[in-house]
């Protein structure tokens, strides 16, 4: 559904997909996942370029976009939080603690030591359609997407990796807090499904301070938004990239 002009990059991030399963926690650090990018486009000879990321994707542009706003020429991110936004995240996150924080309850159990390493082999496709939630039930996810999610989750170690984007969180955090205040220079977008449970929508208090230039666009669907609704998605970035 992408502009065919696009040329379309799309690495899979360390730790997940077919990436290699590096066991180095502090590697899994979203500064540190920015920087194996922007050396995929050192190696690419990709000097400017366009950049969207979904989730942990979203955070890790982000970091590209600070490291070198110079090379980013418009910044897509989906259903993540804006990493310098502290005083929306703040809001977002007493939102969630006044209903008991459940929803965020994966993020705690995979912050604990060897947890997931024990409890997740042999059980990859319930726990990965456990997140798909009804978009994935009611078949609004293509089932060839799902399956290829469990396969990647099956590869030896990835429980391991997959919990170290959470087990680096406090660091990522402390981090995040000293950039409070700094903008993105580019001509960014935010898109977001208004369905999701976790990324709610007191999320995208005060986001506009955080950019020179931010479009919002919502979408009626739940978090994996660009699964759900691949042309609705693909229409959005058409049009926001097409404006340069």
């Amino acid at each position: 559904f992408l502009n065919e002009d696009l040329r379309v990059i799309a690495p899979d991030l360390r730790g997940l997909g077919d990436s290699e399963r590096t066991m180095d926690r502090d590697c899994y650090l979203k500064q540190e996942l920015a920087k194996d990018v922007i050396e995929i486009m050192d190696n690419l000879g990709l000097d400017r370029f366009f950049l969207a990321g979904h989730d942990w994707g979203g955070a890790v542009a982000q970091e590209v976009a600070l490291a070198v706003p110079e090379r980013v020429t418009r910044l897509v991110i989906m259903n993540i939080p804006v990493i310098t936004n502290i005083k929306g995240n703040v809001e977002a996150l007493k939102v969630m603690q006044s209903r008991g924080s459940v929803p965020l309850w994966y993020q705690y159990f995979q912050q604990q030591p060897q947890l997931a390493e024990a409890m997740i082999p042999g059980n990859e496709e319930v726990w990965i359609r456990y997140f798909f939630g009804k978009a994935g039930l009611e078949g609004r996810i293509p089932e060839d997407a799902i399956s290829e999610y469990i396969r990647c989750y099956s590869i030896e170690s990835t429980p391991a990796t997959g919990a170290s984007y959470y087990r680096t969180l406090k660091e990522d955090t402390k981090r995040w807090k000293e950039l409070a205040g700094t903008k993105f220079s580019m001509p960014s977008l935010y898109i977001y499904g208004n369905r999701d449970v976790v990324i709610i929508p007191e999320y995208l208090s005060h986001i506009y301070e955080c950019f020179d230039d931010i479009k919002v666009v919502e979408v009626d669907a739940e978090h994996f938004l660009q699964e759900e609704k691949p042309e609705t998605v693909a229409n959005i970035l058409n049009d926001f990239l097409d404006d340069h």
